[in-house]
Order: C-alpha cells, then structure tokens, then sequence
C-alpha cells in the first residue's frame, strides 16, 4: 500500500514544478526575441489594430510616366486587402531612388518592394534592409540582378526573351530594318529588350536614344531619325506614350515604318484597335505591384517565399494584337492593364 507523501514535501515539489514551467517560458519568451524580424512569420503582422503592417514600395519611375499608375494601383489593391500600410515613392535618378530606400529603413517599415533598374546603385540600402531585418522584394526591373543583389524574390518580365520573342515577330512581318528606341540610357531592362530584339531579328537593329522626360522631343528625334534613313520600317518603342510618339513621327517623317511597342495602356488599345500600331508586349505591371506588396504580406505573416528564393515570378510578355485586343480592352480603359 503506497503512502501519501507529507503535506510539505508535496508543496515543496509543487513549488520545483512552478518554477521549472517558469524557466522553460522565459527560455521560450528569450528565443522569441533574439529571432530577427525578418527570419520568418510574423503573426504581429497579420493586420492587428495595434500592429498595421508596414509597406514601402519605391521605383525608378520618372515624373508624369502612366506606366507606373498601374504599378501603384496593383500595389495599392493588395494592401487594401491585406490591411497593409503602403507608401509609394519614385525617382529616376538611381541615387535618388536608394535614398528612398534608406528612408524607410529609417521609418523602420515591415517590408520593402524596389525595382533595379541600376542595380549597383541599390545594393548598399538593400544590404542595410537586411542587416535591419526587413524583406525586400522586387520587380519589373532587374531580373538578372535580383539574386546577386540579395532579394527575397522577384516579380516581372525577362526582358531578353521577351525581345527575342518581338525579334521572332519582326521576322515573321518580313522587316529589314528595325529601330529599338531607348528612353532611359542605362536602364538594364530597356537594354536587354533592345538586345533580345536584335539577337533574333534577321534584319538591321539600331537603338536611338531619346529624352523620355520630353515628349515632344521623343517625336522629334523619332521623325529625324526616320526621314534620314527612309529604310527603316519597324519602330520599336519601350512604353505606350512613346509608342504613340512614334505614330506621330511616323506621320510627320512621311515614313511607312509600323510601330509596335512594350507595354499597354488604355490609349494604345484603340491604337491597336485602328491599326496605327502593330502590337504590344504586356508585362502586366498591375499584377507586378499587387504581388510584391502581397508577396511581402504573406512572407511577414506566414513564412511564405513565392518562387522558392531561387526563381523568378514572370508575368510576361504576352502580346496583344488587333486579333485579342478587345479581351484586355476593358481592363485597359478601367486603369488596370
């Protein structure tokens, strides 16, 4: 027959047992502290009253570009459904732009989104995000520097396929001579795409250099370049407003060049629509500010890496013709293609 032990052993070994599950709670609550904030989910972060998720997004958009209206948008819709804070800040100027980022390393946000459109000028406020715990994420600019440049992931188009892709088209249309027109020297998205364009075209490719902050100017340079070599029948544009340039250069040089063009806003589908350009590439840039800012969201709040760390997430190119324009044409007019 087992005897119960006296009233204060039983106390005492109640007390050891009180101050065991003490222990191993501060063991637990000190683990939880040391963990950096960006070392995986963080259940704060979730869009609580008192912990509203912070979101930076900041571009290399340059002033008055519609191109990056989409952008914000998606972005814009994202946090709305995730109850994120979003701030939305651009600069052309690639010093310009890491002082951006720096900024709200400072304002100590949850997670930044950043386009590389000169990817050595963002490695040193990408590397501080880092070493303060924040994620970063990019898109559209830079897909073959995300990696190197220590993103978490990416979201946007390959530039060089979806040239050599506009380099196959041109080919097919039986062109000879294409101008690649570049409105932002340096710029290593517009670059490969130019540089895809001629890799496959089996014609001439030139690139003309243009002022992109002048529109007038973009016309201008467009239609000298056309009535000095009456050869060239193709334009290649890297933005809709400056598809439509090109239209109207061609008008004013009297050259028989097509225009076709990367990228799609609501303006360029009635120019598809009446056959003044001859397609757009669409890279969706909607879709690449709404997955950054979700991205962000569910990486903050449930440890996911969308791609896994080690691949892009493409959302293009996909053409859009006078044979498939009405199916995006809604979408376009809405302000969200």
């Amino acid at each position: 027959m087992n005897t119960p032990p006296p009233p204060h052993t039983a106390a005492r070994r109640l007390t050891r047992v009180a101050a065991l599950a003490s222990a191993v709670c501060l063991l637990v609550a000190g683990c939880s502290v040391l963990g950096s904030a960006g070392d995986g989910p963080d259940p704060d972060a979730a869009g609580g009253p008192d912990a509203r998720m912070k979101v930076a997004l900041v571009t290399h958009g340059g002033k008055g570009d519609a191109f990056w209206d989409l952008v914000r948008r998606g972005a814009e819709t994202a946090a709305a459904k995730d109850g994120v804070e979003l701030t939305y800040a651009s600069d052309a100027d690639p010093a310009a732009q890491a002082g951006l980022v720096r900024d709200a390393i400072r304002d100590k946000v949850d997670g930044i989104a950043v386009t590389l459109a000169k990817p050595a000028a963002m490695r040193g406020p990408i590397a501080q995000a880092k070493a303060a715990g924040i994620p970063v994420v990019g898109l559209n600019s830079g897909i073959g520097a995300w990696r190197p440049t220590g993103l978490l992931e990416y979201f946007g188009m390959d530039d060089s396929v979806a040239g050599r892709a506009v380099g196959d088209r041109l080919n097919a249309s039986k062109a000879k001579h294409a101008l690649c027109v570049v409105h932002e020297r340096g710029n290593v998205a517009l670059e490969a795409r130019c540089a895809g364009v001629k890799k496959t075209f089996g014609g001439d490719t030139d690139n003309l250099y243009v002022d992109g902050t002048d529109m007038h100017a973009v016309t201008a340079t467009i239609a000298s370049r056309l009535r000095q070599d009456s050869g060239i029948d193709e334009v290649v544009t890297n933005g809709a407003q400056f598809a439509l340039a090109a239209v109207e250069a061609v008008r004013q040089s009297g050259s028989r060049a097509q225009v076709a063009t990367f990228d799609l806003n609501k303006d360029l589908v009635k120019a598809i629509q009446d056959g003044e350009v001859k397609f757009a590439v669409d890279q969706q840039p909607y879709l690449q500010g709404y997955l950054a800012v979700d991205a962000l969201w569910l990486y903050r709040t449930n440890g996911n890496v969308i791609g896994g760390g080690t691949a892009p997430v493409l959302t293009g190119p996909a053409f859009v013709t006078r044979y498939n324009v009405s199916t995006v044409a809604r979408f376009a007019i809405a302000g969200t293609r």
